[in-house]
């Protein structure tokens, strides 16, 4: 193997050997003289000039850095004879190899649950033991010889900063440190057993040995091979992201498929996600975004930390993070969000070229990728839908919708916004930066919307806190809480410029907030998790609380009685797209006189994200009440009024508004909706066995009353298909096209084949099929 003797140490090494606190210079020759005092050696080491060697010697170096996997010479200082290996071996204790003892089914990567990830490099968590195996070029002499590991990660490894770890051999074991101990001896073979501590930083580290015997010392050089990924461990108790449910660790860990949900309240879609987060290149492309983001790796040992790492890098705003956001409609240069079915292309790609953010993202796809991040680095989390999910723009705590003295909207000051829909993350860790009480389930939102100390990031911002309104908690509490449980307040402009609160609603906000169930596809509904029940005492407490730290602390001062009220209901699913959209407006006199209304609607093509496209339909309806009637109108929206206008995600807003002649009473609301549109059917055809072809049949049907232009399908599935694109071309008006597509699956069990169409006039149509492969 070959052997080094540095001009100059490596400034991890001064210190730490009394020795052999210098190295040698180029010139120089080391020497061995028992006869000279210890402090003449050091003295003339440092200036030899000063202090002239009473002897000349050829004796070996007393360190020297050695190959891997070769010991067979001694590479010489100057003009020096070169010593042959076995003279070598006899003198210095000398690394020949290491085995890390990382194959995917080895005893480390099993019993550390990172089997599944691709390859076979060392994976490990922390705060738990692994085993190695050094082969020496002698026995190894506990009497005389001197072992430990180092690791290092991150530019400038730094032992105070724990990003340079010397591992001390030990005789015992003990917890929450960074110690080996020798379990076993075979000849110059000696096996490790080696316990990190439950804090260490996360990341790859480069692993090397050295050695001292009393000829010397001797340090491995780095091996590429043999380098360590350190993850967080949810099977750890003293782990901030420690889950002691093994139910739950399987779904929120080791699960690399899950369903999002979409659509509105009243009509949930939902949608297959690979997140992959075992393929080939994911757990590269994830310690990649770490490294981009140019933290101090220092930090990366802290679970909160690095969630609003990843939450900034996921977009692409300020930090050119992996996805780039556009909710244009115009997705040219780029794939449209709604094609994406899964997270490594998006990961792959963005680590491929260097960085560049990857085109394009909405919120979907924003948190389907946080979900691959965090899982992949050992967090919990799981992919959160909200429906009417507030947008809060001006730390208001409530979503304010402002009007001129004749009920009309004032546009310029409508900012706050209701989203159908939005998706972020629940992650899953212990809070010691908050009170006691506030660990467990986290919120993290990677969707840009506002900035948070200065970056588009959002979290993490504990789930009990926001339940209880107690926003003074970092991070990001005030936002979140306004997401899932503001109240909405119409405002109607004075004569003199100022604003009069004239109506209010209390359950606009934070709806059937769905996750995936635990080990099935079905949708379980937290909405208990982030709120009290609308209404109740407990509730009105937490949003008064939360209100009190907003920009409007005394939104709550008056409440408004009503004996009129009204309200959108629709029949069954919704309706479909290329049809005409059917509604019911529901009014209720609760007083024992008559009323009558003069009611505005006005509905509007929007984006899923609350922002109005374009208006396509007002009216004026005059409403006669009776003394406690309620009275049902029947509100139609035609095809040929929105066939035009419609954007990503098909959603429209019905808003009504209108006043009651004899109290003065407001009336006001909002109520979202979308067209539903068809799945793509996947059948399979054929028996699945690993290695051995087969095919699956992929049908579609035009809803529309116009030909779709260019559509193409995306096809994947993990251990079935890599992502590949099929162009169908036109189809027809109410047509059904099939195609075939041939594949080989290449992993046994319970798989996914997932199916998305894209196409401009036509978006969010997927289909999924369940397929049970064999082995061969």
């Amino acid at each position: 193997m070959p052997v080094e003797t540095p001009s100059v140490r490596h400034t991890s090494t001064i210190g730490r050997f009394p020795s052999v606190t210098l190295g040698w210079g180029k010139d120089e020759e080391p020497e061995k003289n028992t006869a000279e005092g210890g402090c003449r050696q050091w003295l003339r080491k440092i200036c030899p000039c000063c202090c002239q060697r009473p002897s000349k010697d050829d004796d070996i170096a007393d360190k020297v850095v050695t190959g891997i996997d070769d010991a067979d010479k001694l590479v010489g200082n100057g003009d020096k004879p070169v010593t042959n290996g076995s003279k070598l071996e006899e003198l210095l204790l000398i690394v020949r190899s290491i085995d890390l003892m990382k194959k995917k089914k080895g005893q480390n990567r099993m019993e550390h649950h990172t089997d599944r990830y691709y390859g076979d490099g060392l994976i490990i968590r922390r705060g738990q033991i692994f085993m190695m195996w050094l082969d020496l070029s002698r026995p190894y002499n506990s009497n005389t010889d001197r072992l430990h590991l180092e690791l290092r990660t991150g530019p400038l490894p730094t032992v105070a900063k724990g990003t340079h770890v010397i591992i001390p051999l030990v005789e015992e074991l003990e917890d929450d440190r960074w110690e080996a101990k020798i379990v076993q001896r075979d000849g110059n073979r000696l096996k490790l057993s080696i316990n990190s501590p439950p804090t260490a930083v996360i990341g790859r580290y480069q692993l090397t040995v050295a050695t001292q015997s009393p000829n010397g010392e001797a340090t491995s050089t780095h091996d590429p091979g043999n380098d360590i990924c350190m993850l967080f461990n949810p099977w750890c108790e003293d782990d901030t992201v420690y889950m002691d449910n093994g139910d739950e660790k399987n779904e929120y860990i080791l699960n690399d498929v899950g369903r999002l949900y979409y659509g509105t309240e009243n009509q949930i879609g939902s949608r297959t996600w690979n997140y992959g987060q075992f393929d080939k290149g994911i757990l590269d492309a994830c310690l990649y975004a770490l490294e981009k983001s140019g933290t101090p790796p220092s930090g990366w040992g802290d679970s909160v930390n690095v969630v609003r790492i990843i939450s900034a890098m996921i977009n692409s705003p300020d930090d050119c993070g992996i996805l780039e956001g556009n909710w244009s409609g115009n997705y040219v240069g780029g794939t449209s969000p709604t094609s994406w079915s899964g997270s490594v292309d998006i990961l792959n790609k963005y680590h491929k070229d260097g960085g560049a953010p990857v085109k394009y993202g909405q919120c979907w796809v924003f948190s389907g990728v946080t979900t691959t991040v965090l899982r992949c680095l050992g967090i919990p989390s799981r992919s959160v839908s909200n429906f009417n999910s507030a947008h809060d723009t001006d730390v208001s705590l409530t979503v304010d919708v402002y009007f001129d003295e004749k009920l009309e909207s004032i546009d310029h000051l409508n900012s706050d916004s209701i989203w159908n829909f939005h998706v972020w993350n629940d992650c899953w860790m212990a809070r010691p930066d908050l009170p006691p009480g506030y660990g467990g389930w986290q919120v993290v939102d990677s969707t840009p919307q506002e900035t948070s100390q200065g970056t588009y990031r959002c979290g993490p911002a504990s789930i009990n806190a926001i339940r209880n309104g107690q926003v003074f908690l970092k991070h990001d509490s005030p936002f979140v809480f306004a997401e899932v449980n503001s109240d909405k307040i119409y405002w109607q402009r004075n004569l003199d410029g100022t604003f009069t609160q004239i109506h209010s609603e209390k359950n606009a906000v934070g709806h059937c907030i769905s996750t995936k169930a635990v080990g099935s596809d079905e949708r379980n509904d937290i909405t208990d998790l982030y709120k009290h029940p609308e209404g109740t005492e407990e509730e009105r407490i937490a949003v008064e609380t939360a209100s009190r730290y907003g920009s409007k602390p005394d939104a709550y001062a008056s409440p408004i009685a009503q004996d009129v009220s009204i309200e959108v209901t629709m029949d069954g699913e919704g309706p479909r797209m290329g049809g005409d959209a059917e509604l019911t407006i529901v009014m209720r006199n609760a007083s024992s006189l008559p009323r009558t209304i003069n009611l505005h609607s006005q509905v509007a093509v929007m984006y899923y994200t609350g922002v109005v496209k374009a208006t396509v339909k007002k009216d004026q309806i005059p409403v006669e009440l009776l003394p406690n009637e309620v009275k049902n109108l029947e509100w139609i929206l035609q095809y040929q009024n929105y066939q035009d206008q419609l954007v990503d995600q098909a959603a429209l807003m019905l808003t009504l508004s209108g006043r009651v002649s004899e109290t003065q009473q407001v009336l006001a609301t909002q109520f979202s909706f979308r067209l539903r549109t068809p799945d793509l059917i996947i059948k399979p055809v054929g028996e699945a066995v690993v290695g051995e072809k087969m095919a699956a049949e992929i049908s579609f049907t035009n809803p529309l009353p116009c030909t779709l232009k260019g559509v193409v399908f995306r096809v994947e599935g993990l251990g079935l298909q890599s992502v590949r694109q099929i162009t169908v071309g036109d189809v027809a008006s109410h047509s059904t096209v099939v195609q075939t597509e041939v594949f080989v699956p290449t992993l046994p069990g319970p798989r996914k084949l997932l199916a998305s169409l894209d196409c401009k006039q036509l978006t969010q149509v997927h289909g999924v099929a369940d397929i049970n492969v064999k082995e061969k």
